[in-house]
């Protein structure tokens, strides 16, 4: 019974992650051609680093143990940080509809990710659900715009967006490899410190070239908002759930994001989308339906993967 709480606390917490995350892309739109990728996601990371730390000060505290084996907190904050570079720079040149197109492959990358590393195993009901995921998520990206859909070129942008999204998919199973018990919060303060070091380092010279006091204040919200809740608190949350969820389910959870960004929009005055939009978004959540469906698999494939690991 208690594993199955936690089972579905990792649904949950996948649940807010979505919404959070659907709120970068509206935000960033806003932004994405006013200051360089390296330079927003270093101060991303260390903003983030500073209110995860302070959290885990004030709960768990940060025991000796969790600086154990130092490199672990390079991997994931090297993927992570990858992932939201490669993101950005893509975005210079892709537009935002194949640039999202592109983000349904993650959660099937990260059931191959989570195979390799974990030997997880995607059953034949999770693999229709993650297709049924994946035709809804794209019907919304596209506005129900089958013209748009065949006219789906891939760009040099789609390209390096792509790879940015393996590395998110490998990071998932990665996280619990890599885990050595340690609270979600302690751990996710290491790979922040740990990604926010190698962007400056990386990013040092874009940092540097950056006019950041006369920045546009709408840039400096999209900064912190990014920094605290699309970052500190979505990676909390996303390590807990891949602690208590196969990596495949986990990812699953992005499908909603478009469906989370037409939500964002309205709230902007942007629009509401057309009744045909919604068909996709019924699809979405029929697939998270048929995810939860299996919760009940979920403590049988944890602890193989667990075992195998």
């Amino acid at each position: 019974m208690g594993n199955l709480t936690f089972v579905m606390r990792g649904h949950l917490a996948m649940l807010c992650f979505s919404a959070l995350v659907a709120g970068s892309f509206s935000l960033g739109g806003l932004v994405a051609n006013e200051i360089a990728p390296t330079a927003l996601n270093a101060v991303r990371f260390v903003i983030a680093a500073v209110v995860i730390g302070v959290a885990a000060l004030a709960t768990t505290g940060l025991p000796r143990s969790a600086a154990q084996a130092p490199w672990r907190y390079l991997v994931l904050g090297g993927l992570f940080a990858t992932y939201f570079v490669l993101m950005f720079e893509g975005l210079k040149t892709a537009p935002p509809v194949s640039a999202a197109a592109v983000f349904t492959l993650t959660p099937v990358m990260a059931a191959v990710a989570g195979w390799v590393l974990l030997r997880q195993v995607t059953t034949p009901w999770m693999a229709l659900a993650l297709a049924v995921g994946g035709a809804g998520a794209l019907w919304v990206i596209f506005r129900a715009d089958l013209a748009a859909l065949r006219a789906f070129e891939i760009g040099q942008g789609e390209i390096i967006y792509f790879w940015g999204c393996a590395a998110h998919a490998i990071y998932t199973p990665m996280v619990r490899k890599l885990n050595r018990g340690e609270p979600a919060v302690v751990f996710t303060f290491g790979m922040l410190v740990a990604g926010g070091g190698l962007l400056w380092v990386y990013g040092w010279s874009d940092i540097r070239a950056t006019d950041w006091a006369n920045l546009r204040p709408v840039v400096w919200i999209t900064i912190f908002y990014v920094a605290i809740f699309a970052s500190a608190a979505t990676f909390v949350l996303l390590q807990f759930a891949t602690l208590h969820l196969p990596a495949a389910k986990v990812m699953a959870y992005t499908y909603l994001t478009p469906s989370w960004v037409i939500v964002w929009e309205i709230a902007l005055g942007h629009g509401a989308p057309t009744g045909l939009v919604l068909v996709g978004v019924a699809l979405t959540v029929v697939a998270l339906w048929m995810l939860l469906d299996v919760g009940k698999s979920d403590t049988v494939m944890e602890t193989k993967g667990l075992d195998d690991a």
